[in-house]
């Protein structure tokens, strides 16, 4: 593992966990804090959230695009990471509604500008052999951190009930730490743009001359995105089969755990059996996740789900990431990425609108029919489309380039 798994690919495991950590130690309170000690409505929570989660996904893109004509990725990462840590005490030192919003908006922000050149700098870093496992590795840190921090946070508040302005201001330090450790990251530059400009919606042009294999692959992604809507959901049907407030909690941090322990592994099965492979499985594992919580009767049922849906999450998010780096050049990954992300984020706006409208207008269970069949038919495109895999990626991968990852990486490492 540790001549797969550079310095480099571990520092950014570790910044992705540390923030995690602190993101997640605030995302499930400040609903609380907005709705219960400020006096807000769940309409404005609903409205933060959504113009949040767009904005993020728009910057994805756009930043993505911009690294690839600039031609580096660590200026970016590092913004990003910084960002999202500053962004995180403010609430706690201004006790204001307004402090939680710019707050959110700021750390959404932060992850727009940091994640597409976050990933395209993993893929420069990783072997040309072993993608789905240095961004197994990644999604293992970054859940690991998904699944401590909403831990770390009701342990305090049940030593200090309802002190949220203290642990926003906690969780600041692992933020500072994570971004005090993406400097440690060299950058991996790659080939700019003859003209560095960018204009605000550039990044669409990108669809237009992206290889082939690339716009069957996401145009894949994207049918599945408009059904995966928010694991809310899960929770909502759970507690309708007798989950307790703290059991819904207990059942999202075993799936995050689950994930955090199986994605390193899935990615190693993606690059000896096939991307195409290990994608699909997930996919037909979330349609049986699906169909099962549907069907829930008994709080036992909801357990095996919660624990079966972080599977199905380590063989897709990293997977499917590592496929998309096979199949575009180095040069472009920051778009490629970015714009997938971007489409991604859009499309589950839409069906989390889209879920909760059956759930009130049709019934509980339609959403999750509905995900189940959009899900399959992602797979049936997934196994019929002719997209090449990582065998023939020699020919984007060159020499210096592999020399570079290389030498970036110290003699003990």
């Amino acid at each position: 593992m540790r001549a797969l798994i550079s310095r480099p690919i571990i520092l950014l495991g570790l910044v992705s966990l540390l923030t995690d950590l602190a993101s997640e130690m605030l995302y499930p309170i400040a609903p609380l804090y907005l709705t219960g000690t400020l006096g807000a409505s769940l309409i404005a929570v609903g409205w933060l959230e959504g113009v949040a989660e767009g904005l993020s996904g728009y910057f994805k893109g756009y930043f993505g695009a911009l690294s690839d004509r600039l031609g580096t990725r660590a200026p970016f990462v590092r913004a990003g990471y910084a960002l999202s840590a500053l962004s995180k005490p403010l609430p706690g030192l201004w006790p204001a509604a307004a402090a939680v919003v710019l707050g959110r908006l700021a750390d959404r922000f932060g992850k727009g500008l940091r994640s597409a050149p976050r990933d395209a700098l993993l893929a420069s870093y990783a072997p040309a052999s072993a993608q789905g496992r240095v961004f197994g590795f990644h999604r293992a840190m970054d859940t690991a951190g998904a699944a401590l921090g909403p831990l770390a946070a009701l342990a305090f508040l049940a030593a200090r009930p309802g002190d949220y302005q203290t642990l926003f201001l906690l969780a600041f330090f692992p933020g500072l730490l994570a971004a005090l450790c993406v400097w440690r990251v060299q950058d991996a530059p790659c080939q700019p743009a003859p003209t560095r400009r960018l204009a605000p919606f550039a990044v669409f042009a990108y669809w237009r001359k992206s290889p082939p294999d690339y716009r069957r692959l996401v145009a894949a992604l994207a049918i599945f995105g408009l059904v995966n809507s928010s694991d809310a959901f899960l929770i909502l049907r759970a507690k309708q089969a007798g989950f307790s407030e703290a059991a819904a909690i207990g059942g999202y941090a075993l799936y995050n755990g689950v994930y955090a322990v199986a994605a390193y592994p899935a990615g190693g099965l993606a690059d000896r059996l096939g991307k195409r492979r290990v994608l699909c499985w997930g996919l037909g594992l979330y349609a049986v996740v699906y169909a099962g919580f549907a069907l829930l009767t008994q709080a036992w049922q909801a357990w095996v789900g919660f624990a079966a849906y972080g599977l199905y999450a380590a063989a897709t998010e990293g997977v499917s990431k590592a496929w998309i780096a096979d199949v575009t050049p180095p040069d472009q990954r920051g778009a490629a990425i970015g714009l997938q992300t971007m489409v991604a984020s859009f499309s589950a706006v839409i069906a989390s609108a889209l879920a909760g409208l059956l759930w009130e207008t049709v019934h509980p269970v339609a959403p999750f029919w509905v995900a189940v069949g959009g899900s399959l038919l992602a797979l049936l495109w997934l196994r019929a489309a002719p997209i090449r895999e990582s065998e023939d990626r020699s020919a984007f991968a060159g020499k210096a380039f592999a020399e570079k990852s290389r030498s970036a990486t110290p003699p003990d490492e």
